[in-house]
C-alpha cells in the first residue's frame, strides 16, 4: 500500500470507527448536532471558550481518481491531506488588552496529486486536489495578532500569515484548484504564498462604513520559506522584497430577505525582481490585479441559510514577467436544495486560465488557455463532518491546443475534531 492510499485508508477507518461510536452509545463526543467531533469536553470547552481561548483541530481529505482521458488509458488514484490545529486568543479576556487577538496555527499536509502522478495531467496548470501542495511538511501557517483602534474602525494585523487570508479572499468547498481560494496566489504563486504558507506581513484595514472598507498590506517575499525543512522559519534572511496589495471590500446586504454580497476589486505589486518573459536577461516587477464578486441571489422559503448563490473571480497579470495572463472562474451554489437536507449544498464551477501570449515564442508547443470544471454534491452528514463527491472535467491539460481532455472524480471531506 502507497502512502497516499495508507492516510485514506485510516482517514475512513477513522470516521467509519467514529460513526459506529455515535450509533451504538450515542455518546456526546459524537453528536451529531455539536460542531465537534470529540464534543465539548464535558463543557470544558465552551467554558475556555468564554474565557478567550478556542481551540481548533480540522482535518481536510482528498480523493482523486481519473476516469477518463481522451490520449491516455491509465486510471490513477491518489489521496493528500492536511491536518491543521489552532488555537485563537481573545486577548481582551484573557489579558485585558482591548480588541485584540491573536492566532496560530500549524498544518501538516500528507500525501500525493494525481495532477502530478497522471500521464493524462502532465502539465495540468490547475490541480484536481487543491490541499496537495506547497510541501508535504509541517508548516507554522498563522502567528499573528490583531488589534483595532479609532473605535474598532481603523485594523492592524502583524505577525506570519499569507496574502489570501486577507487579500482576494474566496471560499475552498470545491476540490479543483481554479475554483477554491485565493486565485492570486495560484498564478503568481511563486511570490504571491498562499496557505500553508506564512510570511511576515502587516495588513491595515480602515472601516469606512458598516459594510465597506479598505485594506493595505506588506508581505515579505522570501523563496526559503517554500523549503520543506523551513517550515517554521521565522528568519528574513533569503528575502528578497515585498508583495504590496491593496483592496476595497463592499458586503452588502440586499432585499427585505438581506441577502448577503461580498465584492473585492484589488491590485497588487512586488518590490522584487522577476526575470522578463520577452528577454530572460532583464528584470521587472510583478503587478496585477483582481475582481471578486459573490452574491446570495435566493431565499429559500424566506430562509437567508438556504438559497442559490452565485460568483465570479477575474484576476488580471502583467505579461512582462507572468506566464499566466489572466484568469476567471464563474459558477453558482445551492445550499439546502432539499427540505429533508437543509444543510446540504450543490454547486457547479467553469473557470479558464490563459497562458501569456509571449510564452508561445519561447515554448515548443502552442499554448493558449486550459479549462477546468467540477460538479460536486456536499452532504452535511454531521455538524463536524461534511463529504462532497465531485466530477471534474479538464479540457486542454496544461493549456495546449492538442492536449487532453480528462474526466476525473473525486470526494472531498472536511471534519473539525
Amino acid at each position: 500500500m502507497n502512502k497516499s492510499k495508507d492516510h485514506f485508508f485510516w482517514a475512513t477507518s477513522l470516521l467509519s470507527l467514529c460513526c459506529t461510536f455515535q450509533t451504538v452509545h450515542a455518546a456526546e463526543a459524537f453528536d451529531v448536532e455539536s460542531p465537534w467531533m470529540f464534543g465539548d469536553w464535558n463543557g470544558k470547552r465552551t467554558e475556555l471558550q468564554q474565557k478567550g481561548y478556542d481551540f481548533s483541530f480540522g482535518y481536510t481529505g482528498e480523493l482523486a481518481n481519473l476516469l477518463d482521458a481522451s490520449h491516455h488509458s491509465s486510471h490513477g488514484t491518489e489521496y493528500a491531506d492536511q491536518f491543521a490545529i489552532g488555537a485563537h486568543v481573545d486577548l481582551d479576556k484573557v489579558l485585558g488588552w482591548k480588541d485584540t487577538e491573536a492566532q496560530i496555527t500549524i498544518t501538516e499536509r500528507n500525501g500525493r496529486a494525481l495532477s502530478q502522478t497522471s500521464d493524462a495531467l502532465a502539465g495540468h496548470l490547475s490541480s484536481s486536489q487543491e490541499v496537495w501542495g506547497r510541501g508535504q511538511t509541517w508548516r507554522l501557517t498563522d502567528f499573528w495578532i490583531k488589534k483595532k483602534f479609532l473605535d474598532q474602525k481603523l485594523d492592524v494585523k502583524i505577525g506570519r500569515f499569507g496574502e489570501g487570508e486577507d487579500f482576494n479572499s474566496f471560499d475552498c468547498d470545491f476540490q479543483n484548484l481554479a475554483l477554491c481560494g485565493s486565485q492570486v496566489g495560484n498564478w503568481v504563486g511563486d511570490q504571491w504564498y498562499n496557505w500553508p504558507v506564512s510570511q511576515w506581513a502587516t495588513r491595515v484595514k480602515y472601516n469606512l462604513q458598516p459594510d465597506l472598507y479598505a485594506q493595505v498590506g506588506v508581505y515579505e517575499y522570501n523563496p526559503e520559506n517554500l523549503e520543506r525543512g523551513k517550515g517554521f522559519n521565522l528568519s528574513t534572511d533569503g528575502s528578497k522584497g515585498a508583495i504590496i496589495p491593496a483592496e476595497i471590500v463592499w458586503q452588502p446586504r440586499l432585499s427585505p430577505a438581506q441577502l448577503s454580497g461580498e465584492y473585492r476589486l484589488g491590485y497588487y505589486y512586488s518590490t522584487a525582481d522577476a526575470k522578463s518573459i520577452k528577454n530572460p536577461k532583464e528584470t521587472d516587477h510583478k503587478q496585477g490585479a483582481w475582481v471578486v464578486a459573490k452574491q446570495q441571489l435566493t431565499a429559500h422559503n424566506g430562509d437567508a441559510n438556504r438559497g442559490l448563490t452565485g460568483f465570479i473571480n477575474l484576476t488580471f497579470h502583467d505579461s512582462d514577467t507572468n506566464k499566466v495572463d489572466n484568469m476567471q472562474n464563474i459558477g453558482l451554489v445551492y445550499k439546502g436544495p432539499f427540505d429533508a437536507r437543509p444543510k446540504d449544498d450543490i454547486a457547479i464551477g467553469f473557470s479558464r486560465i490563459s497562458i501569456n501570449d509571449d510564452v508561445n515564442n519561447i515554448e515548443t508547443r502552442q499554448q493558449n488557455e486550459e479549462y477546468n470544471t467540477e460538479i460536486y454534491y456536499g452532504v452535511h452528514a454531521t455538524n463536524w463532518l461534511t463529504v462532497r463527491p465531485n466530477i471534474q472535467y479538464i479540457r486542454h491539460v496544461g493549456a495546449y491546443k492538442n492536449g487532453d481532455n480528462a474526466w476525473v472524480g473525486g470526494i472531498k471531506l472536511q471534519t473539525a475534531f
